[in-house]
């Protein structure tokens, strides 16, 4: 039974091997990317529901300024690998460390906006650069 088991390790680590290698860059930042959230004990951007309370984290892909009913709002689409959400900040008009590329974590109320998924003014906290 030990000779089957040993025999099938490295089939799998060959086949994982392979996998990578035949795997396109963008899907190999999305498998890391959600790798990085289950080690985070954060929701995937997929399975968030509306209404839904939820710590996720990912990377910053786009930050605009855009005015939501006269009001200044700082927008952001954070990325997990599985999906992307927009996180809002209403009333600023830049925050530090909010830019294209950072990596963050951010928890709040998941809403449904034009059939994609938001936070507004989330609690948020920004990842070390180290860790990008």
């Amino acid at each position: 039974m030990s000779a089957g088991t040993r025999s099938e390790k490295p089939a799998g680590r060959f086949r994982r091997l392979l996998d990578r290698l035949s795997s396109s860059e963008e899907e190999l930042q999305s498998a890391e990317l959600q790798e990085d959230a289950q080690n985070a004990g954060c929701t995937r951007i997929c399975d968030c529901d509306d209404r839904q309370i939820v710590k996720v984290t990912g990377t910053l892909r786009h930050v605009t300024l855009r005015p939501r009913a006269g009001v200044p709002a700082l927008e952001a689409e954070l990325f997990d690998g599985s999906a992307a959400l927009d996180v809002v900040w209403l009333g600023r008009r830049a925050i530090t460390g909010i830019e294209p590329g950072r990596k963050l974590i951010a928890s709040g109320r998941i809403s449904m906006s034009h059939g994609r998924r938001v936070l507004f003014n989330p609690k948020y906290e920004l990842r070390p650069l180290g860790q990008e």
